[in-house]
């Protein structure tokens, strides 16, 4: 009985945390979105690169990174990642690039 209350609980915090991670992904993409429609490039593709403890900076906090690729001429290609802690983007690292 005590292991069957267990395990219900242990799959509904892994549906919880799973649902959070996907609210995230979306919000991440709709960040990195506008950001691009900004600075007027192109967005070629995103992706989820994974959570980190330590900021580059080097401070510590839990957040949570993902990288875009994006187009300035559309010959080109370049890489850029957004840094978010829970639901906000807190920093985008975009290099430099062909206008």
């Amino acid at each position: 009985m005590i292991s069957d209350l267990l395990a219900i609980l242990a799959l509904t915090l892994f549906c919880f945390a799973f649902w959070q991670q996907r609210r995230q992904s979306e919000l991440a993409k709709q960040a990195i979105s506008r950001r691009c429609q900004q600075l007027d490039i192109q967005l070629l593709s995103t992706a989820f690169v994974g959570h980190r403890f330590k900021h580059k900076n080097g401070r510590f906090g839990w957040h949570t990174v993902y990288q875009f690729e994006f187009s300035s001429l559309g010959d080109d290609y370049y890489q850029g990642e957004l840094t978010m802690i829970g639901f906000r983007a807190v920093g985008f690292d975009i290099p430099p690039y062909r206008m």
